[in-house]
């Protein structure tokens, strides 16, 4: 049974400002997935932003559109799915506007619910190894290709706002796994946590201990 509290979906004035800022204010919102059946989920502890047009490492640089990125140019709050490397699904909100290709990728998860599940999903790894990556978190919440193109709000995966007075320490670095503007710091981390895809090296930016950017008492 969930031992999930009941929290507010986040609504698609979170997802209509820059990539960077929506990347940050994710960091401690609780992905909830009910993909067959089964309820997991996750605190969001790691996000990377991808910028659109003017973003070498985005898939909508210089607006290159196709019809596998087709959902990465719809509206914010709409959910980005791709296949990576022919093996792992990664999955993406979009930003800003429609036809401006901005989105965020989830990186990393803690995981707080159904986790039975997801070690079944997962193939018996460890718990650190359940959601410390953006195809690892995908497989052991069931996101797939399916989701590509749905509205986050009502679809099989939501995110949850955290607490308005609820303070997380966000730390920025360089992307991972690009060779693009690939010392462009929009990574974004919980500092100090344990789930993170990689272990911080003290080169990581602190940017803030304050609650966000977003004001959450609007949901």
């Amino acid at each position: 049974m969930s031992q999930l509290k009941r929290a507010a979906t986040l609504p698609v004035a979170f997802f209509k400002r820059r990539a960077e800022a929506v990347a940050a204010d994710l960091i401690g919102t609780v992905l909830v997935s009910s993909v067959g059946g089964e309820i997991t989920a996750g605190r969001v502890v790691e996000t990377e932003a991808y910028l659109g047009y003017d973003d070498p490492a985005s898939h909508g640089y210089l607006h290159r559109r196709n019809a596998k990125n087709e959902a990465l140019f719809g509206p914010p709050a709409t959910w980005y799915v791709y296949l990576s490397y022919g093996m792992h699904w990664c999955a993406n909100l979009v930003c800003l506007e429609r036809g401006l290709a901005s989105a965020v990728l989830l990186r990393a998860l803690e995981p707080v619910d159904g986790l039975e599940v997801m070690r079944c999903r997962r193939g018996g790894v460890s718990d650190r190894e359940l959601c410390s990556g953006p195809g690892k978190l995908c497989q052991a919440l069931g996101m797939t290709r399916e989701l590509d193109g749905h509205k986050m709000a009502g679809s099989s995966v939501m995110v949850q706002r955290r607490g308005s007075a609820e303070e997380v320490r966000i730390a920025a670095s360089p992307r991972i796994g690009i060779t693009k503007a690939a010392d462009w710091p929009l990574r974004f981390h919980l500092a100090g946590s344990p789930w993170t895809s990689r272990k911080e090296n003290g080169r990581e930016l602190l940017l803030s201990a304050r609650p966000t950017e977003y004001d959450f008492e609007r949901i």
